[in-house]
């Protein structure tokens, strides 16, 4: 489903039928240009379509003109506390803000980032952050930090729209799952504008992904969501692909291989775990696959071509080496030695080159 209005930023569609795009932030710092060149490289062969940087200070506008006229996928400036710094990132070239509304200038700023705005075009995120509600915001809530993250938000938003301004992108994070899942249930309910999704500080390598699974995952498979951001402490290249993963999983965009493998048992005839790392290993050497490709890497008989049916090439042990099939049905038999390279020669079978 998605949100029913949609805003472009850097000729990329959010919302409005779009595919839920994907998003990470720079971890290098903006006065080193050539890192930040370096990283925007890597996200954008990862598959990521939007990038925020922070810009804490305008003594930084140098760099960030730089990295606007050099970068090769759309940039979000992300700004707090100084509304000043969200002028001095248009002027810079910046076709996206986000504005956090828990530490933002009062009304009189807000007002002259949205004239600039509409005089440049630029895109507006409104980005509550759980981290940066005020005593104000929950009292009026009544301590409900999914409702005071929601009045956040519109205590931004409302103001903009009663002045025809509509280039918005919402967003309310917090690290709390079912804070951030009530909240941009709530917004999803009431407003048609594209909704940026993520569980802020998830944490770090397994934790953080799964932390940003369940609660991503949820909203993606009711329609909420229209962006999103897997905020991981580590490499940006790894949110994005975690964030491809979660959308797999789920369905809504199906970028890169899909492995589906076992967790081995008993009856395995092989080493599970060995074989799934040798056929990524092989994956990784087989150009030009098709997106959404089903590889299966079943331990046995039993959880092979019957478990793994809709697999669009799949490999199981046997009591005499492999099988391997395709949509459920056997195409080839062998001794384990020879799995390798039988496999490499079909993957390139199924290659678009």
């Amino acid at each position: 489903m998605g949100s029913g209005r949609s805003v472009r930023i850097g000729g990329v569609q959010f919302g409005d039928g779009a595919p839920v795009r994907v998003e990470s932030m720079l971890k290098s710092r903006l006065d080193d240009t050539e890192s930040c060149l370096k990283e925007l490289a890597e996200l954008r062969e990862a598959g990521c379509e939007l990038v925020r940087v922070a810009f804490p200070s305008e003594d930084l506008a140098p760099s960030l003109t730089e990295l606007v006229s050099r970068a090769e996928v759309p940039l979000m400036a992300d700004i707090h506390f100084n509304h000043k710094l969200a002028l001095t990132a248009m002027e810079c070239g910046c076709g996206s803000i986000r504005i956090n509304p828990g530490n933002m200038s009062g009304a009189e700023g807000l007002m002259s980032v949205l004239d600039a705005a509409k005089s440049n075009g630029v895109v507006i995120r409104i980005g509550a952050n759980g981290g940066s509600l005020s005593g104000r915001q929950l009292d009026a809530c009544g301590g409900d930090r999914a409702l005071a993250l929601v009045l956040a938000v519109e205590e931004q938003l409302v103001p903009l729209l009663k002045r025809g301004f509509e280039e918005v992108i919402i967003s309310a994070k917090s690290s709390s799952v079912n804070e951030t899942v009530l909240a941009n249930t709530i917004l999803s309910q009431r407003y048609p504008y594209p909704l940026h999704i993520g569980i802020t500080e998830a944490g770090a390598g397994m934790d953080g992904a799964v932390k940003s699974a369940a609660g991503l995952g949820i909203l993606l498979s009711q329609g909420i969501g229209d962006t999103m951001r897997v905020s991981l402490t580590g490499d940006s290249r790894t949110e994005v692909d975690v964030a491809y993963m979660i959308q797999r999983s789920i369905g809504t965009r199906k970028r890169g291989v899909n492995i589906i493998s076992c967790p081995g048992c008993g009856r395995r005839r092989v080493d599970v775990a060995n074989l799934e790392r040798r056929t990524r290993e092989i994956l990784s050497g087989v150009g030009n696959l098709p997106d959404g490709l089903d590889v299966a890497v079943m331990g046995c008989e039993v959880n092979g071509p019957k478990e793994a049916a809709s697999a669009d090439i799949g490999i199981a042990g046997t009591q005499n080496g492999f099988v391997m099939f395709k949509k459920g049905v056997a195409i080839e038999t062998g001794g384990i030695e020879a799995l390798d390279r039988a496999l490499a020669v079909r993957l390139k079978e199924l290659s678009t080159a």
